[in-house]
């Protein structure tokens, strides 16, 4: 069966729709897990979203993607992302990035094993031990999945430890820059306190309507503040991450003087790619539409810079953002694990 790293890939269904004649009748649907509860099973298939009930489940599993990514494709994207979160301190080993923030984020502090190290690999990994520990951190490794398969199973012979797997997702812009069709409002919207909506109710295409998102080139300071919340303080190391990258704007929210919701958009990989992160909704705010109204506007954006397609990087166990993204348009283009060494 299905376990909640599944959300976000490719599965099959087996259902049980009937029984004929004494027989068990079942009929098999193909697409990407978007919600898995314990009551049911969304899918997006290419007939439009599809919820299973648990109980009519016979079989369920994960299948590969319906076509991969290039070695070239997964390599320029991952460079994109590497130049939309620069560490203040950089280093080379070959092709290989070398990053450090400070203890920042596993992004900024972690070695970029793509293209040739210019030495064996046994050899470019002790190298990387050896540059994390002159800066007392402790080596992280990055690895894109397949790319990276040599660099994970060398990495495995040394006991070193994988953190929770990351999607890496893709969107055209042409598809966020479309305004989202009408939906009827639920029959009710709770209130403060009384609990989310499911993962896939409907919101209502006007819930933000009269909230306009704006775009800075420097974040506000309570902007940070909403950051330092999500990733546990500020360093100064940090600022130089979020301000590093010369194409960026840092989206707010406001409801009567309020920052509600932020984001964070960036263009880097020759003017292609629009990258978001930092996608943020306080908790009292959460359920009217302002995550998908912030990168809306960031993609509108990024589109009049002449980017074509976005990207974002999200736990794949992060389920309700998974499923935020996906009723986006965003899917997955490849995931990649942060690799840990262990302790000396």
């Amino acid at each position: 069966m299905l376990r909640q790293q599944d959300v976000g890939h490719r599965i099959v269904v087996r259902r049980i729709v009937g029984i004929r004649e004494g027989r068990t009748l079942f009929s098999d649907a193909l697409g990407e897990l978007v919600e898995l509860s314990e009551t049911h099973i969304t899918l997006s298939t290419d007939a439009g979203p599809l919820r299973v009930p648990v109980a009519e489940v016979h079989r369920a599993k994960r299948v590969p993607p319906a076509r991969r990514p290039t070695a070239a494709a997964v390599v320029a994207l991952e460079l994109a992302a590497d130049e939309a979160w620069p560490a203040p301190v950089r280093g080379r080993l070959g092709d290989w990035r070398l990053r450090w923030a400070d203890g920042w984020t596993g992004r900024a502090n972690s070695a970029l094993p793509v293209g040739d190290p210019d030495r064996p690999l046994p050899a470019a990994l002790d190298a990387v031990q050896r540059w994390y520990a002159e800066r007392g951190g402790p080596a992280l490794v990055n690895t894109p999945l397949p790319l990276a398969a040599p660099v994970g199973a060398e990495l495995d012979a040394r006991g070193w430890t994988s953190r929770p797997p990351v999607l890496v997702q893709t969107v055209p812009l042409r598809t966020l820059t479309v305004p989202p069709p009408a939906v009827p409002l639920p029959a009710a919207i709770p209130l403060p306190g009384a609990g989310p909506l499911p993962a896939d109710a409907p919101l209502p295409a006007d819930a933000a309507a009269g909230m306009p998102v704006t775009l800075a080139d420097a974040p506000a300071d309570d902007w940070l503040a909403i950051a330092a919340g999500r990733k546990g303080g500020l360093p100064d190391a940090a600022r130089q991450v979020l301000t590093g990258t010369p194409r960026a704007r840092f989206a707010e929210l406001r409801e009567d003087g309020r920052l509600l919701a932020v984001g964070r958009g960036t263009v880097t990989g020759g003017g292609r790619w629009l990258g978001v992160s930092l996608l943020e909704t306080v908790p009292q705010a959460r359920r009217r539409g302002l995550a998908a109204a912030v990168v809306r506007a960031l993609a509108a954006w990024g589109a009049a810079e002449g980017a074509t397609h976005a990207f974002l990087q999200v736990e794949q166990s992060n389920t309700g953002a998974v499923a935020l993204y996906r009723r986006l348009g965003f899917t997955t283009h490849h995931t990649y694990l942060t690799r840990v060494a262990p302790a000396a």
